[in-house]
C-alpha cells in the first residue's frame, strides 16, 4: 500500500475507534446510535437472513440503470456540444449552476408524468448524474492535442470514428472523474427518491426504520451503501491511476 493509502486507512480506523469508544462509554446513547461493532454484526445478520435482499436489489438495479443512462447520454451530449462552439458558450453557464437546482422538487411532476413506478426514481438519478459526466467529458476533450485531431483528419476519420478512437480515449481519465461522480449522484438520487415516496428499496427501508427507531436495520443499510460506494469508486480510481501511469502522469 502507498503511504497515502495507509494514512487514509489510519484516519478511517481512528474515526471508527473513537466512535466505538464514545458509544461504549455512554457519551453517545445506544438509542441514538449503537457502537460500530454492533452495526457490523447487525449488517451480517441482515444479509444472512435475506430479509431485505429484494429492497437492496431494487435500489442497486435502479441506480445502475440511472448511472448507465447518465454515462451514455453524458458522453454523447458532451461530444456534440464540444463540436459546436456556440452551443458550448450558451450551455457552459447553465452547467455551472445546474446543481443549485433542487432536482427533487420535480419528483411530484415526474410521478404525474410517469406514474408511481421506478421510472421517476431512475430519472432523478439520471438528472443528478448526467451533468457531472458532461462537464468532466468536456474538460477532457478540451485537453486533446490538436495534432491528434489533425491526424484523424489526415486519415479521413468521420466525427464518430474520431470521437471513439482518438478524442475520447485521450480524455478517458477526465471522463472517469465524471463517472465516479455519476455513481455517487445516481445512488443519492435513487435513495433520496425512495425516501420521499416509495414502497420499496433501501431508501424506503431506512426511512421506515428511522421512523420506528429500528437501529438494527437503519445503520446497517447506511453502512452497506457506504461500502458499495467505496468499493465502486475504489475500483474506478485504480483504473484511473493505471490510465494516468501509462501516460507518465503519476
Amino acid at each position: 500500500m502507498s503511504a497515502v493509502a495507509l494514512y487514509r486507512a489510519a484516519v478511517i480506523l481512528g474515526a471508527v475507534a473513537l466512535l466505538e469508544a464514545l458509544c461504549l462509554a455512554g457519551f453517545i446513547d445506544k438509542l441514538t446510535m449503537p457502537p460500530p461493532h454492533r452495526i457490523v454484526m447487525d449488517l451480517w445478520a441482515l444479509l444472512a437472513s435475506g430479509r431485505l435482499n429484494g429492497a437492496i436489489a431494487k435500489t442497486m438495479t435502479n441506480a445502475a440503470i440511472a448511472f448507465a443512462l447518465s454515462l451514455v447520454a453524458g458522453i454523447a451530449i458532451a461530444v456534440l456540444i464540444h463540436a459546436y462552439r456556440t452551443a458550448r458558450e450558451v450551455l457552459d453557464p447553465l452547467f455551472a449552476t445546474y446543481y443549485a437546482v433542487p432536482i427533487f422538487a420535480f419528483y411530484p411532476l415526474l410521478i404525474i408524468l410517469f406514474g408511481l413506478g421506478d421510472a421517476p426514481q431512475i430519472l432523478i438519478g439520471f438528472l443528478l448524474g448526467v451533468v457531472a459526466v458532461i462537464v468532466n467529458t468536456l474538460n477532457g476533450l478540451d485537453r486533446v492535442p490538436r495534432v491528434l485531431r489533425k491526424t484523424a483528419a489526415v486519415h479521413r476519420l468521420g466525427p464518430l470514428e474520431t470521437a471513439l478512437t482518438v478524442t475520447l480515449p485521450f480524455a478517458a481519465p477526465y471522463v472517469l472523474t465524471g463517472v465516479k461522480l455519476a455513481v455517487a449522484y445516481a445512488l443519492i438520487g435513487i435513495i433520496g427518491a425512495e425516501f420521499i415516496m416509495s414502497r420499496g428499496g433501501m431508501g424506503y427501508e431506512i426511512s421506515f426504520a428511522f421512523t420506528n427507531f429500528d437501529n438494527a436495520t437503519m445503520y446497517p443499510l447506511i453502512v452497506l451503501i457506504l461500502l458499495i460506494s467505496i468499493a465502486v469508486n475504489g475500483a474506478l480510481s485504480r483504473w484511473e491511476r493505471r490510465l494516468l501511469s501509462r501516460r507518465g502522469l503519476v
